[in-house]
């Protein structure tokens, strides 16, 4: 079973349903629902995603579908060694630098799954566009 990180824009995509890319994050949590692979996410993409979409998403509404996303996610909680890590990166963004980071504590992980291809472009863990790994699964 693959097991893949999921960057914080794909979360926001199947939640906003915002098209093109939202078929791809659609996709990829079927197959987790369907046991086909299994996704990891950090805690910040949550709350992240919280506080991008609550303009845009019912608050309690917002809250009970990150709230069952969770059935489908296992959470990679960001702790302070994940920060200092971060902060001594070689990433210029920080808050890619703590996605890698964290997606480096998953024993087997496969790939990370973003949008933002070139801020990953130094991890260590191959790093998918949507679309390809789509063509993969």
């Amino acid at each position: 079973m693959k097991r893949i990180f999921v960057d914080t824009n794909i979360i926001v995509d199947l939640i906003a349903d915002r098209k093109p890319f939202s078929k791809y994050a659609i996709e990829l949590f079927s197959k987790a629902e369907e046991g086909k692979v299994q996704l990891f996410a950090s805690s910040h993409s949550i709350a992240t995603t919280h506080y991008l979409l609550k303009k845009y998403v019912d608050e309690n509404h917002l809250r009970a579908i990150l709230n069952d996303l969770l059935d489908y996610l296992i959470i990679v909680p960001i702790d302070v060694n994940t920060l200092k890590r971060g902060f001594k990166s070689k990433h210029k963004d920080f808050e890619d630098a703590l996605q890698i980071i964290s997606a480096t504590t998953v024993e087997n992980i496969d790939c990370i799954v973003t949008r933002n291809i070139k801020d990953f472009r130094d991890s260590e863990i191959l790093v998918l566009p949507p679309d390809e790994l789509s063509m993969k699964l």
